[in-house]
């Protein structure tokens, strides 16, 4: 069956994205323009643009389109910014950003996955992309302050040196909650201090690592 992957990306838009209030221009122009059936395997590619998460191995997800486009809308980016994204994954939420920001800095713990989607993205043609295979609850402290820092799984609690990482003014999108179940949160630095914003509940895979689950 040959599939109009440029169709199903408008009605992703139109059904999924749209209605429950992502209305960022830029960010619904790029979640129109990301081939996400390049993100999963090929015998998962006509479930690509439905609004669930899929399995990318590794025991590991492609986050759905809705929280992908949620969590990239709440960073207000502004196409000068410096981001650095803990869990690369298949690479999907690294091409949206790369898409919005000047530099994206992205972190996965599990090499195979990270050089898979190195390979994918230098494909195509980005040159705004550093990977490092590293634990992401340490961040990547050579190349801070951020403006946005995205966590794309779920943790205990907010690792204290991503937030040491984050630009005055900077946002960061995390999950927060137990291995079932998470809250979504914008976390905003204000001079010493931070402000949070409850986004919805969520679910994630879990963020391993030294400030998040152990392995």
């Amino acid at each position: 069956m040959v599939h109009d992957y440029r169709l199903a990306r408008q009605r992703m838009l139109r059904n999924n994205l749209i209605p429950r209030g992502i209305n960022d221009p830029e960010v619904l122009k790029a979640m129109g323009k990301i081939h996400r059936h390049l993100f999963v395997e090929e015998a998962l590619e006509g479930e690509a643009y439905n609004d669930h998460p899929l399995p990318i191995g590794h025991k590991q997800t492609i986050s759905q389109p809705y929280i992908v486009a949620l969590m990239t809308q709440a960073l207000r980016l502004s196409g000068k910014d410096r981001v650095l994204e803990i869990g690369t994954g298949s690479g999907y939420q690294t091409a949206i950003l790369a898409e919005l920001a000047d530099r994206v800095y992205t972190v996965e713990r599990i090499r195979p996955l990270m050089e898979q989607a190195r390979t994918l993205l230098n494909t195509m043609g980005y040159t705004n992309i550093l990977f490092r295979a590293f634990d992401g609850t340490i961040g990547w402290k050579e190349h801070a302050p951020y403006d946005g820092i995205i966590i794309t799984a779920g943790s205990p609690d907010i690792p204290k040196p991503l937030l040491e990482q984050l630009d005055e003014g900077g946002r960061m999108i995390v999950p927060v909650g137990d291995r079932s179940t998470q809250t979504l949160f914008r976390v905003t630095r204000q001079g010493n201090g931070y402000s949070k914003e409850d986004l919805g509940g969520c679910r994630f895979v879990d963020l391993i690592g030294a400030h998040g689950w152990k392995k």
